[in-house]
């Protein structure tokens, strides 16, 4: 059912063209609109460019270097043993669909993500919450490998540690199945990039890839008009309800006067003081020009307007 590649000695470039051979685990949520920082389009770019994607931040150095802390947490809190595989697994019957796990269970049918969350994020974990991008990659998981059983566990860094166990559905893991092989057999294999989800991820990526527009160039939209008048709508129903929002803000604000914080049954209401310092950019340019243009930077980017013809 499972076909498996070593990769404890690969290098990472090579384990990175490994990973535009299939959809991971990570790949999962996006491809089924549920992942806050990526799209399907990023998918399909990233699989189909050959461009390695070796990006790296803070957040995701601290992923990797909590990932033993959080397995040890696991264990010591189940009795569970868990050991590294340093396997990448391919389905064999959907040979798009490859997994890099965290951990397996000793002597279990199961394996275990490990995930950091920040205190601010700590909400989409309580009264045994997974993040459905979380929860879609672990389904993912199962899909490829069969296991049974899969645990998340999670460390909210100075606040608590938290662990789930999710056990095999077979309706909703043979949907994600379908959502995935369309998406390879319709967007991958074919080269045809699949369609906008309205998302910020897909946003930023549009703005990347189309970053620079040719001067005076111009094109006919063909069958957009319907949905330009579907914007104007959507447009005008969202300035009646900001409208409606401003409306009740103000009327908490006219009832709390003074005060600072104010209290319901189910909310906590705060108007705080809150002190910035901005620099006299306007001014500066007047009297210090020259310390100005030292300063000053100049960005390109594009700006999205419409109007009526």
């Amino acid at each position: 059912m499972v076909e498996v590649t070593p990769i404890r000695e690969m290098s990472r470039e090579a384990w990175l063209k490994l990973r535009k051979t299939g959809i991971g685990g990570s790949d999962a949520a996006a491809i089924c609109g549920l992942n806050p920082y990526a799209s399907a389009i990023h998918i399909f770019q990233d699989k189909i460019s050959d461009e390695l994607e070796i990006k790296d931040n803070e957040s995701m150095r601290q992923g990797r270097d909590f990932e033993d802390y959080v397995a040890k947490r696991f264990s010591e809190a189940t009795g569970y043993k868990v050991r590294r595989s340093h396997m990448l697994y391919r389905n064999k019957e959907n040979t798009f669909m490859i997994a890099d796990i965290d951990r397996l269970i000793v002597g279990q049918d199961a394996g275990l993500e490990c995930k950091t969350a920040s205190a601010y994020n700590s909400d989409k974990w309580k009264d045994g919450q997974i993040p459905p991008h979380y929860l879609l990659q672990c389904l993912h998981y199962m899909a490829v490998t069969g296991k049974r059983e899969w645990y998340i566990a999670v460390v909210i860094l100075g606040r608590d540690f938290l662990y789930q166990k999710i056990t095999w559905d077979d309706e909703v893991i043979q949907k994600l199945i379908a959502i995935e092989k369309a998406f390879w057999n319709q967007h991958i294999l074919t080269g045809r990039m699949p369609a906008p989800d309205g998302s910020k991820a897909c946003d930023e990526l549009l703005n990347q890839y189309f970053h620079t527009a040719k001067k005076k160039s111009s094109i006919s939209l063909i069958g957009f008009d319907e949905k330009l008048e579907r914007r104007e709508e959507l447009l005008q129903m969202k300035e009646k309800l900001e409208q409606e929002q401003k409306q009740i803000e103000q009327e908490i604000k006219l009832a709390m006067q003074d005060n600072e914080l104010a209290f319901t049954e189910k909310y906590r209401v705060a108007w705080s003081n809150v002190e910035t310092t901005k620099l006299d950019t306007k001014r500066m340019k007047q009297e210090n020009p020259e310390v100005y243009q030292d300063f000053a930077q100049t960005t390109t980017s594009r700006r999205f307007s419409i109007k009526a013809a």
